[in-house]
């Protein structure tokens, strides 16, 4: 099957795989693809399966990457999702491929992406990475795994910023800190907030506008990432019914 390459010709007109189609009212397409149409200057490439599912991978060079790492001269691994009925068809090694392709083009010095040590839902599949060659060079609080597959053995390794390895905030109470390289954190970061308010709670919503804002984060995921008195609790985007069990088992 075709690989297509979204870009800034024809971003208006294709749909971005995790989100497909534009509902009336919900911003979880505009948002994505207006984060996108930002990052292309500075080098963001997205490609996915010419099909209606979710079959891609994005990718940015490290310098520019929306994640507190030091990894300059590798391409960062935004998000690499194979599902449903794509799976199990080769589909995600082309993917990869293309990215390693592009990667020995630019003389690149390898690829970089956030991970975990079990499979973490929206975080890419260590298992997968580590079974192509990835291997792990660093480790964050309180799960979080840098993994790295360099083109040559002498490649330095990349490594998390001290801001993100701890899992900890000095701000008390619940914040949420958010980007829109998701698309649907801009329709579940103010749920929470509402629902919260219905409880007669605050979550203060910090949302990640920069580049610089983001390299310097206090979690490595910087898509979502959720904090409750200081301590990190998850980087899944949660729905209205996962934060509203959270906050039974926290007796609000």
């Amino acid at each position: 099957m075709e690989i297509i390459r979204i870009d800034s010709s024809n971003i208006d007109h294709e749909h971005i795989c995790c989100a497909i189609s534009d509902k009336k009212g919900d911003p979880c397409v505009s948002s994505k693809k207006n984060w996108m149409k930002r990052q292309f200057e500075n080098g963001l490439v997205f490609k996915r399966l010419n099909a209606r599912g979710k079959a891609f991978i994005e990718y940015i060079p490290a310098e520019n990457a929306w994640c507190p790492i030091d990894g300059d001269g590798y391409l960062f691994i935004n998000c690499f999702w194979v599902s449903g009925q794509f799976k199990g068809q080769g589909y995600g090694n082309d993917l990869l491929q293309e990215c390693i392709s592009d990667g020995k083009a630019q003389n690149k010095k390898g690829l970089v992406v956030v991970s975990s040590a079990k499979k973490i839902p929206f975080l890419s599949d260590p298992k997968y990475l580590k079974h192509k060659g990835f291997q792990v060079c660093d480790t964050a609080e309180p799960y979080f795994e840098l993994l790295y597959l360099p083109f040559c053995e002498d490649a330095p390794k990349p490594k998390f910023k001290e801001c993100c390895k701890n899992a900890f905030i000095e701000e008390k109470g619940m914040v949420l800190y958010y980007t829109n390289q998701c698309p649907h954190t801009e329709k579940y970061a103010p749920k929470i907030a509402e629902l919260a308010q219905e409880k007669g709670q605050i979550v203060k919503l910090v949302k990640i506008e920069t580049v610089f804002q983001a390299q310097n984060a206090p979690s490595p995921f910087t898509t979502y990432c959720f904090f409750s008195d200081g301590q990190f609790v998850t980087n899944e985007i949660l729905s209205e019914s996962k934060f509203g069990k959270f906050l039974e088992k926290k007796g609000l």
